[in-house]
């Protein structure tokens, strides 16, 4: 129980760490330190680390050329509470149940889509639909460098997973992270291309729908 609490204090001081840097806001810093907290003592600390690697990939590849994504308009900053959720809500549920192939593949997922976002928009991107030629940050947008970042981090999850001990087979884990991942970003691009820019769904829809294919795939692939 001790051994646990270290953790529990480590996870509120990383919590106001990012608060402190404007990487999330109040609320989504409160309600990320929640869903911590009950990972910790439902499905082991380690599980919880996962979610760091996410979190540490997502804030160092958003100030990746934060200059230009600024100037261009698309440079998102602080995240707030609905990206915390639309984010982490499935790896949440899927901690919680202890299924391994669904928490890596919507942590993987996530990862893709935060990568190939960050890295990718530098770049003219086509739509995923059409392949024609868009502004940057245009929803749906893809480019090869921005896949192939999504494809990286997706690969870096599962040799997270894998080093943490989530699943002890790292060509098993490699396997459930980069296929769940690359089909979960995708997703995420088609349904940007056809129903975010009609205004049909939010950003925070398309990634929570996202998460939840990424963490189907996974589950199936886990067998």
């Amino acid at each position: 129980m001790f051994y646990n609490l270290e953790y529990v204090v480590l996870l509120v001081v990383i919590g106001a760490l990012v608060y402190a840097r404007k990487a999330i806001d109040l609320l989504g810093s409160i309600f990320m330190i929640i869903m911590g907290v009950i990972i910790i003592f439902v499905a082991g600390v380690n599980w919880l680390f996962l979610i760091f690697v996410f979190l540490i990939l997502g804030l160092i590849f958003t100030k990746y050329k934060h200059q230009y994504k600024k100037d261009k308009g698309i440079y998102e900053g602080t995240r707030t509470i609905r990206n915390v959720v639309s984010n982490g809500v499935v790896p949440f549920v899927m901690a919680a149940f202890g299924n391994y192939g669904g928490f890596i593949g919507s942590i993987a997922t996530a990862t893709a889509d935060t990568m190939a976002s960050e890295v990718g928009v530098v770049n003219t991107p086509r739509l995923i639909t059409t392949l024609r030629k868009v502004a940057p940050g245009t929803d749906g947008g893809i480019s090869i460098l921005g896949t192939a970042a999504g494809i990286a981090g997706a690969g870096l999850i599962g040799v997270a997973a894998y080093i943490l001990g989530i699943y002890p087979v790292l060509t098993k884990t490699l396997e459930i992270a980069v296929i769940s991942g690359t089909v979960g970003c995708f997703t995420d691009s088609v349904l940007g291309a056809v129903l975010e820019s009609k205004k049909y769904l939010t950003n925070e829809h398309v990634n929570l729908i996202a998460t939840v294919c990424g963490a189907f795939v996974g589950i199936i692939l886990a067998g």
